[in-house]
């Protein structure tokens, strides 16, 4: 059996996404996601360009070869457009090795490990009330643990609080748009936000706040402590974390457990972080990390250092990449949380897929495969559309982390 094409689809049902789709000489067809958000076109020409006339005749059956082959073969390494293509080629493999051998995919990497994966819903509004009402209605559809994001007062937008209660897409505008940001008023805010939460919903419920990079190492550690006595499950994205030393810092003033990675690529980004434990969770993802292959590396060393599992799944991961996920979060012992924000009806419509949610937790398919696939001809009704994401500026015009 040999690849006999690849092909690359971009589609935007309500938001863009990038799917690479290969065939085999038997008939048998992988999918894998791609997306980069707001910079989906630079993964699908990388694709079109470079990945798929190398894929050609190649034997689907030997992914870590392949894998090697498009990391150690690309003089350039690593970097989301280079590590997101090699993540759809390695998820579609998987996909087709899965179908070979009539398996679901956590089947051929171990099996369970649970009976279902725990996941996250994102509670965000302009104000405490607002944001109140939307937890109780995540409680009342069964969740254990909610992402908490509010408004800040004096600000005319914050990171987390869109125009639609259902569904969050920052990429919002063709050209970015720019937000103000002011630390001191977040810092201020924030601990009253949880103090709330916590009155309203008592002990048991699983806290989650996402900083989104916005602090330095030692404002992290003031929101850390300040937020202690609401016993958040973890404090996520608190500082840019290029410089990996400054976790240290935060580490030296704060119990407040650590989640970060969204935004890595390899392997490597994570390596001081996870093997000094100066991280609780760890958040990569399929798409962006190198795809199964790579993503169970980055698990299972975290496993050693007591760091768990979290994965992004924002919208931008399509229903192909979640797929995927799931069955990955099963599979692992150091499974934590699996980040779940539901897609578009229009999205799940290309998409159609076999994982389900029931009761606070998401189910893998159990077809051979990732259990997903992409109705092309429904695809190209939805042509690409310009989005990109905000950009973030101090309010005294200074240029911040977004």
């Amino acid at each position: 059996m040999r690849i006999v094409d690849a092909r690359v689809i971009v589609t935007c049902p309500g938001r863009n996404f990038v799917t690479l789709k290969i065939v085999t000489s038997d008939g048998v067809t992988g999918v894998g996601d791609a997306t980069l958000n707001g910079r989906e076109l630079s993964v699908a020409s990388y694709l079109s360009e470079h990945v798929v006339p190398a894929l050609i005749g190649r034997d689907p059956a030997r992914i870590e070869d392949t894998w090697q082959y498009l990391y150690k073969g690309a003089y350039w390494r690593r970097g989301p457009v280079t590590m997101s293509a090699i993540a759809a080629v390695d998820t579609a493999l998987w996909d087709i090795k899965g179908k070979v051998a009539g398996l679901p995919v956590h089947q051929l990497l171990g099996g369970r490990s649970r009976d279902g994966v725990t996941v996250y819903g994102h509670a965000n509004a302009v104000d405490v009330d607002a944001v109140l009402s939307e937890i109780s209605a995540y409680i009342d559809l069964g969740y254990r643990a909610v992402r908490v994001q509010t408004g800040i007062p004096g600000l005319a937008s914050t990171y987390g609080v869109g125009k639609d209660r259902t569904f969050y897409e920052p990429a919002d505008a063709a050209i970015a748009t720019e937000n103000t940001w002011s630390t001191e008023a977040y810092l201020a805010h924030v601990p009253t936000v949880f103090a709330r939460v916590r009155d309203e919903f008592g002990p048991a419920l699983k806290l989650l706040h996402d900083v989104h990079h916005r602090l330095t190492p030692i404002e992290a550690a003031r929101l850390g402590r300040s937020l202690e006595p609401y016993h958040l499950t973890w404090m996520e994205d608190p500082v840019p974390a290029e410089l990996q030393s400054g976790f240290r810092e935060i580490r030296r003033h704060t119990t407040t457990p650590i989640a970060v990675g969204e935004v890595f690529n390899t392997i490597w980004d994570c390596q001081e972080l996870i093997t000094d434990q100066l991280i609780d969770y760890i958040r990569t993802t399929v798409v962006h990390a190198g795809g199964l292959t790579h993503l169970r590396r980055i698990f299972d060393l975290a496993a050693l250092y007591h760091v768990r599992s979290g994965s992004h799944g924002a919208t931008d991961l399509s229903p192909i990449c979640m797929s995927a996920a799931l069955h990955l979060d099963i599979s692992i012992p150091n499974f934590g949380l699996q980040e779940y924000m539901r897609h578009t009806p229009e999205t799940d419509e290309v998409f159609p897929h076999g994982y389900r949610y029931e009761g606070g937790y998401l189910h893998p398919s159990e077809e051979p495969g990732l259990g997903v696939d992409i109705d092309e001809e429904l695809a190209a009704r939805y042509p690409y559309r310009p989005a990109a994401l905000p950009v973030n500026r101090l309010e005294d015009g200074t240029m911040h982390s977004w």
